[in-house]
């Protein structure tokens, strides 16, 4: 690899992360992040790995090393959660996780001495909490969004449960995870250390199946079973916790266990209103007000602020902002009068099949399709190039044309042409 300096380095890397459909708005203070969490050299050979998983092999070439010294920088980069280290059939494979869910998190979900993680957390409360253009980029730059709102299950009248799919459930997910992996939740560490954290559970992040193996084996967070996993949820419940996972059905990598006061996404509700962060459950909560007696407990534990106190007729009462509700379910369980109940959401909530559908539709969304198909030597991967060209067909036809539109590739016109017919 030819010698570049740092800047070029550095400079190379936030480009390189601005390729992912979430991406990293460059500025100072994500610069100082990298120079915290990469060296000079990582930077420079970080930035020419593909965005989409790939094998030794791949890097070795890539980078003109052999592939056993490929493996050394791997493995150590892996170590430290910059990459995720995955096995399947064919042995192992590397991806480098986006910025978020990803990399950002990774850095404070175990306490760790190789870094300081104090003016790291005082880094991210500048790049995202101050300066916002990730948070803005992160969650409403394209209408698919990254994450989804789980409804609190203890709260599901028997109505409910006949109609909530099982995608919709964690308790599904947990059950059907191949590895489960529980962690430091990377928003309370930020604020514990910003002097702000709250009294909400901290070991509680919860990542499954090889996203959770592979922090396992590099010691970024504990294996559990799924009996524990679901015990740790119920506590998250108990704390008015909104559980807030990926936005897929099938192959879910995470669900975090967000408090109002500390984690991006319910700061993001709160404070950008009915723009939504992150998709909302199917559900919504309507107030029975013949028995209410006007207690505001649901106002102070809405974890957004989407309840509150108003005027109606000279006459005080509490009222449901529909526009800005996730749909949760935290203010059910605090009703000790029972006077708010679930009910199905009129408009129907669209969840992606899996990861590869989800980032395709970000891509298109945000114009960066090509970006994703004709990524850093990763058209060599056939079987990755065969996943996103078969979520493309699968996409309602405005999608595809707007697809083709992006990429103008008689290959992609030929391939939606037949798809037609």
């Amino acid at each position: 690899m030819s010698h570049i300096n740092a800047k070029e380095a550095y400079k190379s890397l936030e480009e390189r992360l601005n390729r992912f459909p979430q991406g990293a708005p460059p500025s100072k203070t994500l610069y100082k992040i990298l120079e915290m969490l990469f060296t000079e050299k990582e930077a420079a050979l970080v930035a020419q790995l593909p965005i989409k998983a790939f094998r030794v092999k791949t890097a070795a070439k890539i980078w003109s090393v052999s592939e056993s010294e490929a493996l050394k920088i791997l493995d150590m980069l892996a170590s430290r959660a910059i990459l995720l280290d995955i096995e399947d059939g064919k042995g192992k494979k590397y991806i480098l996780p986006p910025p978020m869910a990803g990399f950002i998190e990774f850095a404070l979900m175990r306490t760790r001495d190789d870094i300081d993680q104090k003016l790291l957390a005082e880094l991210y409360y500048q790049y995202l909490n101050v300066e916002e253009d990730f948070i803005k980029e992160l969650f409403y730059s394209s209408d698919t969004k990254l994450g989804r709102i789980y409804v609190q299950e203890e709260v599901l009248t028997n109505d409910n449960e006949v109609t909530i799919l099982d995608y919709e459930r964690a308790t599904h997910i947990i059950e059907e995870a191949s590895h489960i992996a529980v962690g430091m939740c990377y928003c309370r560490h930020k604020m514990h250390h910003m002097g702000k954290a709250c009294e909400a559970p901290m070991d509680i992040c919860m990542t499954f199946g090889n996203t959770a193996n592979s922090l396992i084996k590099n010691n970024y967070a504990r294996r559990v079973d799924a009996s524990e996993c679901k015990e740790l949820l119920h506590q998250a419940y108990e704390h008015n916790l909104v559980q807030c996972g990926e936005n897929v059905r099938k192959g879910v990598t995470f669900i975090c266990n967000c408090c109002g006061c500390c984690c991006e996404a319910m700061l993001a509700a709160r404070k950008f209103g009915n723009l939504h962060p992150v998709a909302t459950s199917s559900f919504i909560p309507k107030i029975n007000y013949d028995n209410c007696v006007n207690c505001g407990k649901c106002v102070k534990a809405c974890p957004i602020g989407a309840i509150d106190k108003i005027k109606e007729n000279d006459k005080t009462i509490v009222k449901i902002d529909e526009d800005r509700c996730l749909g949760c379910g935290v203010c059910v369980r605090n009703c000790y009068k029972k006077s708010i109940t679930l009910l199905k959401r009129k408009e129907k909530i669209i969840t992606p099949a899996n990861s590869v559908h989800r980032v395709v539709l970000m891509a298109i969304e945000k114009g960066q399709l090509q970006e994703l198909i004709f990524d850093n030597k990763a058209l060599s991967s056939h079987r990755a190039m065969a996943a996103i060209l078969s979520s493309i067909l699968k996409l309602p036809t405005a999608k595809r044309v707007l697809a083709n539109e992006q990429l103008k590739s008689v290959y992609l016109d030929k391939l939606l042409s037949m798809n037609q017919k």
